[in-house]
Order: C-alpha cells, then structure tokens, then sequence
C-alpha cells in the first residue's frame, strides 16, 4: 500500500529532509531484500517562496541575486534532482513520491515510464477542469498548446531522482501559483516557452477555480490509480 501523508505547508528545507529519510530507509530496506508490503509515499505539500536548482542545471538561469530573492521572502536550494530551476509557493500543490519502483504494477517499472506515470497522474487531474494538458517531447512536466498569442506554457514541472528503484522529488502542480515568481528565472533552463496554472487557464470561463485541497483530493485519485496503490 502506498501511504498519502499530507504534509500541509512546509519549508523547503524541511521537507527535503523528512524526504532523504523515507528515501534511505526504503532503500535500505530494498538493498537488504525484505519483504514489506508498503511499497512508499506520496508526500504532498505545499512550500514558502523557494527556488531549487537541479543537478546538471545552470546557476545563470537564476535570473538575479540570492540577496534579491532573500529581499522578496524566498530561499534556494542546490539539490539532487534531474532538470533545471524551478519555483515553488503558495497556491501549488507539490508532491514527493517515495516509491520502490521494482513493486509497481506486478513487473515494476523503469524510470520513464515512472515519469509518463507522473505526468499521466497530471493529465488527467487538470482534465477535470476542462483543461487539456499533453507531453512534450525532450521536456519532462505537463504542458498546455500555445494559444490566443500565448506561447506553448507549463503548468507542471517534474523532477526525480531515482537510485535502485527507489524514488524521491517528484511534481509540482500551479493550482492559484503566483506566476510573477517565474519571472525571475528561467523555467525549467527554457526560455520561449511559458508557465501557466489552474486559475490563469480558467480566468474568464465562468468555471469557478478549484481549491488546492479540491485538486489535492482528484489528483490522490488518480495517483492511486496509475501507481496501484490503496486510498
């Protein structure tokens, strides 16, 4: 069974650590061949103003100082993900699968597919809304079309590390995101491409804009759905 702790809002910093130890434990665990029917977690959250850098990413896609950012509420993190620079804050619904991939679906899964998992899970939670996000090829996360002078956009970005099977990181989904914040980097190292959320894509529709905790509930749904796990 995969257990859904929600972790509510969280520093970075700290939740980045609550994440290292379920991942050492789970891989200690797999490492040494026992048997245990909980095969991870989903972490879900959501962070204060944050900035993170991905291992093979460029520190020039920070786009001004650390003083500036610190000046602005927010703090950066050089950390052990695949991809590029992110933001992280309020209003986006962020989650951390700590998952033992070798358990998946009967006969495991490999790492991409794991990550068409990932962004199938996001797919089909923003299609609940009406909106329909798809894949672009060479760049992980869920992406909307370009539309009405608007450039291909992300809503979601995606980032993993894995080590034996074992998962960590994950996604983080812009519900009511504060999308100023992306102007002072890079998204994700692409620069003619845009970023998007839930409420951004609905202004103007008449469709009320979901809460996180409403998102937060359909996405579950669907987690436990691709990854086979009990609610």
């Amino acid at each position: 069974m995969i257990e859904v702790r929600d972790e509510g809002v969280i520093d970075y910093g700290t939740a980045w650590e609550r994440q290292r130890t379920l991942f050492d434990g789970l891989l200690e665990r797999v490492s040494a061949g026992a048997a245990d029917e909980a095969r991870g977690v989903l972490m879900l959250c959501e962070h204060p103003h944050v900035y993170t850098l991905g291992k093979s990413g460029r520190e020039n896609n920070l786009l001004v100082s650390e003083a500036f950012l610190r000046s602005i509420g927010a703090t950066y993190y050089r950390i052990d993900r695949g991809g590029d620079i992110t933001y992280h804050g309020y209003g986006q619904l962020v989650g951390y699968p700590i998952l033992d991939l070798s358990t998946i679906g009967g006969h495991g899964l490999g790492l991409r597919e794991y990550i068409d998992r990932l962004e199938e899970s996001v797919i089909a939670t923003i299609a609940e809304w009406g909106i329909e996000g798809y894949r672009v090829p060479h760049a992980t996360g869920v992406w909307l079309p370009a539309a009405g002078g608007r450039p291909e956009r992300k809503i979601c970005a995606i980032g993993v590390r894995a080590s034996r099977y074992v998962t960590m990181h994950g996604f983080a989904l812009n519900v009511t995101t504060d999308l100023k914040y992306f102007d002072y980097i890079h998204p994700c190292g692409f620069r003619d491409k845009g970023v998007t959320s839930l409420a951004a894509e609905l202004a103007g529709t008449g469709c009320p804009v979901p809460t996180l905790a409403e998102v937060k509930r359909v996405y579950v749904g669907h987690f436990m759905r691709l990854f086979g796990g009990s609610r």
